[in-house]
This record gives structure tokens, sequence and C-alpha cells, in this order.
């Protein structure tokens, strides 16, 4: 495979993916200088830079450097989740994958008396959706407190302060979504 065509998968890859080269190259630190050239085959990239495009677009190496087709969907599957366990009784698989587009979304679980922490926090700029798909949740926002069962949903600004915890006797399940993705601190 030519440095063209290595470029050309860069370029597909980022398209599918709805990324600007500026945010394409924030995430992989490169210039969008450099990935313009590299998507028109007027200079090649290394190793570790291609490494570092694959990460951010989401794919393997070997999807930039063998021709094949790109889809605009990234499917994840059950079995291959990415997780996250947090000593406070929360478990968080990941239903998205980075690079995150507009939607980051998470299957959570809570133990009883799980939570996200002790005390309320906020974070970024986004919207927050929960939906209880089994057991409840207590959401304090602020001031606020909201119970939900099975079947309700909540949203509200990631600005807010806010904590979710499982007060109940039994696990419960969540699909969590920040819209657009929380931002990595």
């Amino acid at each position: 495979m030519t440095g063209n065509d290595v470029g050309e998968q860069v370029r597909r890859y980022r398209v599918a993916r709805r990324l600007s080269q500026r945010a394409l190259g924030e995430q992989a630190g490169v210039t969008s200088g450099f990935l313009s050239q590299l998507e028109t085959g007027r200079t090649n990239a290394s190793i570790s830079t291609l490494r570092r495009l694959a990460d951010a677009l989401g794919v393997g190496l070997a999807d930039l450097v063998e021709p094949g087709p790109v889809s605009a969907a990234r499917v994840v599957r059950a079995d291959l989740r990415r997780m996250l366990s947090a000593s406070d009784g929360m478990t968080k698989a990941f239903l998205t994958e980075p690079p995150f587009g507009h939607v980051e979304m998470y299957a959570v679980t809570m133990e009883p008396g799980g939570s996200t922490g002790s005390s309320q926090y906020r974070h970024g700029d986004s919207e927050e959706v929960l939906l209880v798909l089994r057991g409840s949740v207590r959401v304090e926002l602020a001031d606020e407190v909201h119970l939900l069962a099975a079947g309700d949903s909540i949203v509200f600004a990631s600005s807010t302060p806010h904590r979710v915890a499982n007060d109940g006797d039994g696990e419960t399940e969540l699909v969590w979504v920040n819209s657009p993705p929380t931002p990595a601190d």
C-alpha cells in the first residue's frame, strides 16, 4: 500500500466519523495541515503517527494500511465492550467507543449502595440522560432529589452538581448518555 492509499484510508475513516481535520488532528496530536498533506498523498506518516491516528479514529492500525470498506457505523459487541469498574459499586460498560461523535453512552450497573461518589460533582457542558432499566436510583441535582424507578428517565446539565446512588436492596441497571461527550480532564 502506498502513502497515498494510507492517506485516503485516513480521510475515508475521518469523513465516515464526521470529524474535521482539525478535530482529528487534536485527538491524534498532529496539525490539520499535516492531515491535509497526508490525505492528499503529499506526505507520509510514521508508524507512531499512524498508530495515534488509528486510535483517534477508533480503528486498528491494519485498517489504515489495508484497503477495505469503511463503514459509517461502529459496532460494539456485547462481549467486547470496554468496562470500567469503580470501587463505589458502579460498573460502566461502554456502548460507544472513542472517538465519540456527538454521544457518549454507557450501560451502568450499580450494586446496592453503589453511587457516583460520596459527594455531588459537575463536569463539562453536556446534557446527561439516565434511563433506569431495572431497579431504582436516587438522583441528586444541587438541592433537588429525584427518585427514579424502572422505565423512568431524567435529563440534566452536567454542569449542575449531581450524584446518582442506588439506595435500594437490589442491583440497578441504567443507560447513561452524555451529549456531547464529556471532555477528558
